[in-house]
């Protein structure tokens, strides 16, 4: 063993990558539905490795950290200053409220149990379930010039009180929105009765209705009819079957002919005779339901052996942005072009007729690539799959964006500045939201941004447990039963006056309160939670503009409570 523990002490890159190895396997691992995730297992496993006692690099800490903080602001900015104006500023308002209300409560109980500024991170991050308070706590704590040794007990104790408030913070926040809320705004069969009320008015009026837009990820169709119903008992021209088409409500377009045995492209002047082959594209239920009156369903390879686009097109121009998917649907230039399914922040969100677009969201495009290039100029730019990430874009970025956070002011004898941590999310808020506006330049790859987000923060966080190793354990001693019971009242409290105000003095829906509630925190598992309790989807939309808003308010607040204790 000594020899084990000689290698990783002069190669700590090993310990570091095993960390993290070893942290996503277990974070993998669920239990019913709960599973501690790759940041809370990351972490218990850099404190088991870090007993062996390894001499770590803060500069790696702080490099890693700077590209989780970078990644975050550059996805979430163009939702982020969309939301600033319009129909987002009420559930920005309620973000802030909601956040304000996890900083009020931990404060608050912070000073009555007499809690130090490290107890208090650690309390704020586990109780909340935002790991990245973790190291704006950090970085904050460094800044103020306290005592070495006084600094260090504050640091030491931070994995620990992290650790005991994590698992309610997590769970229980679950539960308080997704079964706890319900009860609190009339009771479950009255809350889903509402959401599908909701759901049937966002649906109302569609002139273009696609069926099976319930459900997002459904793939659309190409299939070949043979012409040979009653309809055809004289020769159609193309435009005449499209405007049949649009008399029977339905939203198909004819993609190619075979017309007296010759493979055409469609033109409006061409003639379908019987015994031609016309191949409709649209949503698979409705192509396979209701093109029957064309004729029977034939298969020709021959046909359907064609390119047909499936581009993630990002909504940046003006006039698209703010429509609504039907209003969408309806522009000329949507000829032959169907919604696949729509992203907000990586979030899938309902495709219904009354859903609006907004800058940054993400429409997944299908149709041939003629029809469909003519499109995406109208609607924004095309996200095609590319390796290449503009790192001059992303380096400079990001220095410039620590070094501003870097400066500091002084009020009163009081230094004051963002911190690198608060520089480096604001580069990326600014400069994901240029990307969307002028998108010749600053390209990151998703990959990419996936990759800064979840190896950014958890090579950061095995290096806090490497680091924390040594003193964890008796950390956890110290904090005991008592902080956990303090968690759950952190956790709980601000959930559920959020919940009282989103539905008292925002008159948000139910599904629209819940859904802002967990998006306000960040709660992943409680958006699944609450729509496998509501049978909807419904929630994502509320949850989006709030999550942008979370994403970025948590993380300042972990500069505050330090500041504040």
């Amino acid at each position: 063993m000594e020899w084990i523990i000689e290698i990783f002490r002069n190669n700590p890159v090993i310990p570091i990558f095993l960390t993290i190895g070893l942290g996503f396997w277990l974070g993998g691992l669920k239990f019913k539905s709960f599973s501690l995730g790759p940041v809370t297992a990351t972490l218990i496993v850099g404190v088991l490795i870090g007993q062996m006692d390894i001499p770590v690099s803060e500069t790696l800490k702080s490099v890693s950290f700077m590209l989780f903080l970078f990644a975050i602001g550059y996805s979430v900015g163009p939702q982020f200053f969309r939301s600033l104006k319009g129909d987002g500023l009420k559930q920005i308002s309620f973000a802030l409220v909601e956040v304000a209300l996890c900083i009020i409560t931990v404060v608050a109980v912070c000073l009555v149990m007499g809690y130090d500024k490290g107890t208090a991170v650690g309390l704020f991050s586990g109780s909340q379930a935002f790991s990245a308070v973790i190291g704006v706590g950090t970085s904050t704590i460094r800044s103020l010039g306290l005592p070495a040794d006084m600094q260090q007990k504050y640091l030491d104790i931070i994995p620990a009180c992290y650790a005991v408030c994590y698992v309610f913070g997590t769970i229980g926040s679950a539960w308080v929105i997704a079964n706890l809320g319900p009860r609190m705004l009339g009771g479950l069969a009255k809350v889903r009765e509402q959401t599908a009320q909701l759901e049937a008015e966002m649906d109302s009026g569609d002139i273009v209705p696609d069926a099976g837009t319930f459900v997002a990820n459904r793939p659309i169709s190409f299939r070949a009819y043979k012409a040979e119903s009653d309809y055809f008992d004289r020769p159609r021209t193309v435009v005449e079957i499209e405007e049949h088409i649009a008399e029977l409500g339905l939203r198909h377009f004819i993609e190619r002919l075979r017309l007296r045995g010759e493979i055409l492209d469609p033109q409006p002047e061409l003639k379908v005779r019987k015994g031609d082959v016309i191949v409709l594209s649209g949503r698979r239920e409705s192509i396979i339901d209701d093109a029957g009156w064309i004729g029977q369903e034939v298969t020709d390879h021959e046909l359907l052996n064609f390119a047909a686009e499936n581009l993630p097109v990002t909504v940046s121009r003006s006039g698209a942005s703010g429509m609504t998917l039907r209003e969408l649907k309806s522009q000329d230039y949507m000829r032959g072009v169907m919604v696949h399914k729509l992203l907000r922040n990586d979030m899938s969100i309902p495709v219904r007729g009354k859903t609006r677009l907004e800058t940054g969201d993400v429409l997944t495009l299908v149709g041939l690539p003629q029809d469909v290039s003519v499109a995406v100029p109208e609607i924004g730019y095309s996200d095609r799959p590319t390796e290449d990430t503009d790192m001059v874009f992303m380096g400079l970025g990001i220095a410039t964006g620590c070094f501003i956070g870097a400066l500091t002011m002084y009020l009163k004898g009081i230094p004051v500045s963002l911190s690198t941590s608060g520089g480096a999310i604001l580069a990326g808020l600014i400069l994901g939201w240029l990307r969307n506006k002028r998108p010749t330049f600053g390209r990151i790859p998703r990959p990419v941004i996936w990759f800064m987000n979840n190896m950014g923060l958890n090579m950061f966080i095995a290096v806090v447990g490497l680091a924390a190793g040594p003193t964890f354990i008796s950390g956890l001693r110290e904090v005991g039963i008592e902080l956990f019971i303090v968690g759950i009242v952190c956790t709980s409290v601000p959930l559920i006056l959020s919940i009282i105000i989103g539905h008292k003095v925002f008159h948000f829906p139910p599904a629209v309160t819940l859904g802002c509630v967990a998006g306000s925190r960040n709660a992943v598992a409680a958006l699944g939670a609450i729509q496998d309790n509501l049978d909807s989807t419904l929630p994502a939309m509320s949850y989006t503009v709030t999550y942008a808003v979370g994403s970025i308010t948590l993380i300042f607040a972990g500069m505050v409570v330090p500041l504040v204790i």
